[in-house]
């Protein structure tokens, strides 16, 4: 049973960091992209960041120079580390696994992020 588990959410002052962590079980992700997505309240769920099987990343631009994607392939784990949050930062974090070939994509459950003063 495939599953991915994100922790790592929380309440932050603006300008504070946050690290997420995701562990993904039941098969070998090695070949899969895996990223970061985040729903705000009233908004569609939007990509933030992704890193390919061959390591590129893309970021959405609201992050780009303050969230860095990681992954380690041997433990099936992405991660996210979030600098100088803002309240534009508030969603539900989802953890995302998806087969490029096939366009299978499993999710995470989510964990919240929230940012306020």
């Amino acid at each position: 049973q495939v599953q991915l588990v994100e922790s790592g959410g929380g309440l932050v002052q603006p300008g504070r960091s946050l690290h997420l962590s995701c562990a993904a079980s039941g098969r070998d992700f090695s070949d899969w992209f895996m990223g970061w997505y985040r729903q705000a309240p009233g908004k569609e769920r939007t990509r933030v960041a992704m890193m390919t099987s061959y390591g590129t990343t893309l970021y959405a631009d609201p992050v780009r120079d303050r969230f860095t994607i990681s992954r380690d392939m041997a433990k099936n784990t992405v991660s996210l580390q979030m600098n100088d949050l803002n309240l534009d930062d508030t969603a539900v974090y989802y953890c995302s696994a998806k087969d490029p070939p096939s366009s299978q994509e499993y999710w995470g459950q989510g964990t919240q992020v929230t940012v306020s003063a």
